[in-house]
């Protein structure tokens, strides 16, 4: 039995994941929003019954059962604690929570209720193409052990010309490259190698500081650019160039798997292998058209088709189970939990750590909340050290 749904957030993501959700069979029956007018009107657009700027209102409902959670970071944490705590299904928007603290809280909280859903949106360990690297990987098609992967994404402005001053222009609440394109990079390398980073380098820069609405006091602080290299558990080295100055609405990705005798790589939707002195060949070609009806969009093809792959396999887990909150864990066993969560956010936090010391940082994952008067401490010295 599909359970109904109740969405936080009124984004991109909210317009092209709604649609999907209900092409599976899904029915959304609320939505939040942080004002009544904001959510009446999503509501209205994508033809919800209820709609409110309350988050209990969403978490009683009692023909609610599953939440996705796709507004700001900084209420990630504490909508998923609540909602698990009241017996719902979880998926929350990557990353999960504003830093580790969060995402810790997060883990906690699916580990306490281990009979429900709690999984983070990274889509692209459902896009096909990702999917069939992962297999060719696993069939050892290179023949020799990976050595290093090179991942390139070339990608228009984050913001549009009527966007005006949000949460993604402001680094420290989740915005930019980084934290929203970077986060799924991060977790693609653990879902197709099953290896973790452990240290780390990065430099992060925010170019454009203004747009057209965007100006006056309030700046963009979220960077528009970011390189990182990963080294990781068994010394393959990772290398990731995110750019964000390409003109248009473009979006360019090239993830390149290489070892002494061959690749694979995934440029955009397609995957391409060569060995040894072969010409490269083709395994798989994206040729299936989205079955999805989302038109318009300002997010890529290839998360919307990870999206819609993702929506697909939670069909399948709660589908052929008659209990309402029942489900069956092989559909999504592939997809990313709270736990991944956690080890994204340390990454993160590593890579931003790197750029401002220009030096390898160890990818620290926490296991224990850190202490409140510490992270007071930290936050004094960097308004000291940026004032200074």
């Amino acid at each position: 039995m599909l359970p109904g749904i109740g969405v936080f957030g009124t984004g991109p993501v909210v317009k092209v994941l709604v649609p999907i959700l209900r092409e599976n069979g899904f029915k959304i029956e609320a939505i939040w929003s942080r004002t009544s007018q904001d959510a009446q009107e999503i509501a209205k657009t994508l033809n919800i019954p209820f709609s409110t700027n309350k988050i209990d209102d969403v978490l009683l409902k009692k023909d609610v059962d599953l939440i996705f959670v796709l507004c700001s970071p900084n209420l990630h944490a504490q909508i998923s604690v609540k909602a698990l705590g009241i017996g719902k299904h979880v998926v929350c928007d990557k990353p999960a929570g504003l830093n580790q603290a969060d995402a810790l809280k997060m883990v906690r909280a699916g580990q306490y209720y281990p009979t429900l859903i709690s999984l983070i949106n990274h889509s692209f360990r459902f896009l096909p193409a990702f999917v069939h690297l992962k297999k060719k990987i696993d069939e050892n098609y290179l023949e020799t052990p990976v050595t290093l992967i090179d991942v390139r994404i070339q990608t228009g402005s984050l913001f549009t010309d009527i966007d005006t001053f949000n949460w993604k222009c402001d680094d420290t609440m989740g915005g930019g490259t980084l934290n929203l394109i970077g986060s799924h990079i991060i977790d693609l390398i653990t879902f197709l190698m099953g290896q973790r980073a452990i240290r780390v380098h990065g430099v992060v820069r925010t170019f454009t500081k203004n747009t057209e609405n965007i100006k006056g006091i309030r700046q963009i602080t979220a960077p528009d650019f970011c390189a990182f290299q990963m080294e990781l558990q068994n010394g393959i080295l990772v290398t990731a160039t995110i750019n964000s100055h390409a003109m248009g609405s473009t979006f360019q990705q090239e993830v390149m798997i290489c070892s002494s005798t061959g690749h694979l790589v995934v440029r955009g939707g397609d995957l391409f292998g060569r060995k040894d002195k072969n010409t490269e060949e083709v395994i798989y070609l994206d040729v299936e058209d989205l079955k999805c009806p989302v038109s318009n969009s300002v997010l890529p093809k290839t998360f919307i088709k990870g999206l819609c792959k993702m929506a697909g396999a939670l069909r399948e887990a709660f589908l052929p189970v008659n209990d309402q909150v029942g489900w069956r864990k092989e559909p999504v066993s592939s997809a990313a939990n709270f736990d991944d969560g956690l080890y994204v956010q340390a990454v993160l936090s590593a890579i931003r750590q790197s750029s401002q010391t220009r030096q390898w940082i160890k990818v620290n994952v926490i296991t224990e909340q850190p202490d409140k008067n510490e992270l007071l401490s930290a936050v004094v010295r960097r308004t000291a050290i940026s004032m200074s």
